[in-house]
């Protein structure tokens, strides 16, 4: 039976039942003539398909290794989402574990400092190494949770969009002063402005003028302060303080993200409403089960939770992300020729109850904002030396993004977006050609390949029977193309 993730979650329909013969013997085992027998035939396990799209899957893969390696942090975590329907398009931690070699490591360093546990110690590591952070990790938001807040104080009619915001570079509540990241004050500045410049004191201002019983009101609308039901194991509930015992100055640090503690899914979910005209959607990462035969015996259809904001307002909100991103601080997301919406996010990193110097830095993306069709949520666990969401967090997500919308086919909004001709390639026809020559036609004009599923053995006596992207469609030099063999 499957350990952890799916596997474990669908075991019933993945492992199937053993065929049985029950019979009536007598003490030496031999079957009496006039003894009741029956069979039950043996039946195969169901298949189960994900929503997981293995090329944006491979795109997200990428793009985290490439942060890991730059930023040097202890992890990064990505995850995609479909705003329109709550579908999981690609997830990723990294480090991660072989689950073809799930008792131990897959990183050299990390497996001999493991093998030098007790059995118990060994246990725990291992417990800890097969659960998905991304249902099951608390982390502290930070600025992305502005977007919540925003959100709510739209919805509730208190602030519009071009209302106006004088930044001091602190505010007071009560007796406690609360600094802005920019301790100059970000001087006077619209709703918008205040959002792309991530300025605190504006969404104290907002979160205040809600009060905690409408602010709790939205958290609970927006899923903050219950699971998101996916179907995976082990999913773990908010840590948000008491609506009752919340002081003012709680309420006010809640508003930019801190003080409260969720899962990375439990974000991009409610994020995703905004892309889909305020209606809040069940995450979801298995679209059916086959037999088989390759027949579909049950399926799980695409599940509505619940209108959280109107649509005039995730209209404006979206206009507000795409702010961020073409003018604030989620400037390193961009995508030229694409209209990206995002908010960046960095919170200290809590351990045993104290916060640390290291951060949890974070950028929540959207694309295109006229139409969404994807999100995405980067979180860069204890980065080295930038520790920012816009400067670590923000070039994950915009190197996934660059790679996605060509595969989504959504076309530049700007003719004139890529100035450098000489970068575009056409992608060559390989369809029935061999492994040899169909790489060889690729690399020549200036692409990449990735053959699904991979040769074992090192084996290349094997012929390519489709591709993606087609013969004749236009790519930028070194794009990957996806051959599928025989």
């Amino acid at each position: 039976s499957g350990r952890s993730g799916i596997e474990m979650q669908f075991d019933s329909y993945l492992s199937g039942t053993s065929g049985r013969w029950i019979k009536e013997t007598d003490v030496n085992g031999n079957t009496l003539s006039y003894g009741s027998q029956r069979y039950y035939q043996a039946k195969d396990g169901y298949n189960v398909h994900l929503t997981i799209d293995e090329v944006l899957q491979h795109y997200a893969e990428d793009a985290v290794a490439a942060g890991l390696k730059k930023t040097k942090a202890k992890r990064i975590m990505c995850l995609v989402m479909e705003p329109k329907t709550g579908d999981i398009l690609a997830m990723v931690t990294n480090p991660s574990f072989d689950p073809n070699n799930a008792l131990q490591p897959s990183d050299s360093k990390e497996r001999k400092a493991f093998n030098k546990l007790s059995d118990d110690e060994q246990a725990k590591y291992l417990s800890k190494m097969w659960t998905n952070p991304i249902v099951s990790d608390l982390y502290e938001p930070g600025s992305t949770f502005k977007l919540i807040t925003t959100s709510s104080s739209l919805e509730e009619g208190i602030v519009t969009p071009k209302d106006k915001f004088n930044d001091k570079g602190s505010i007071k509540v009560g007796e406690t002063t609360l600094h802005c990241w920019f301790t100059q004050g970000h001087g006077k500045q619209t709703l918008i402005e205040a959002v792309g410049n991530s300025c605190n004191p504006v969404q104290v201002q907002l979160a205040l003028k809600l009060g905690k019983k409408k602010y709790y009101n939205y958290l609970e609308m927006f899923g903050i302060t219950d699971k998101t039901y996916v179907d995976l194991p082990a999913e773990t509930s908010a840590i948000i303080q008491d609506e009752e015992s919340l002081s003012d100055v709680s309420l006010a640090t809640m508003s930019y993200g801190q003080g409260i503690a969720l899962t990375p899914i439990q974000l991009l979910t409610a994020v995703c409403s905004i892309g889909n005209d305020g209606v809040l959607m069940k995450p979801r990462i298995v679209s059916h089960l086959t037999d088989s035969e390759g027949k579909t015996v049950k399926e799980f259809d695409n599940k509505v939770v619940r209108k959280v904001i109107s649509s005039k307002t995730a209209e404006e909100m979206r206009t507000i992300m795409e702010y961020v991103v073409a003018e604030g601080g989620g400037g390193l997301a961009k995508v030229e020729g694409y209209r990206i919406g995002g908010k960046t996010g960095t919170a200290d990193k809590v351990v045993n109850g104290h916060y640390t110097s290291n951060t949890y830095a974070s950028f929540v993306g959207m694309a295109p904002m006229d139409d969404p069709r994807i999100a995405v949520l980067v979180i860069v666990d204890s980065p080295k030396g930038a520790n920012t969401g816009g400067s670590t967090a923000a070039p994950i997500a915009q190197k996934f993004l660059s790679k996605s919308m060509t595969y989504l086919e959504i076309s530049p909004q700007d003719p004139d977006a890529d100035d450098d001709e000489s970068k575009v390639v056409y992608v060559p026809d390989v369809k029935g050609k061999s492994y040899k020559k169909a790489v060889k036609a690729i690399e020549k004009a200036g692409l990449t390949y990735k053959v699904s599923p991979e040769p074992e053995d090192g084996n290349t006596d094997f012929k390519i029977v489709d591709q993606y992207p087609a013969a004749g469609s236009s790519a930028v030099k070194g794009d990957a193309v996806f051959l599928y063999r025989e």
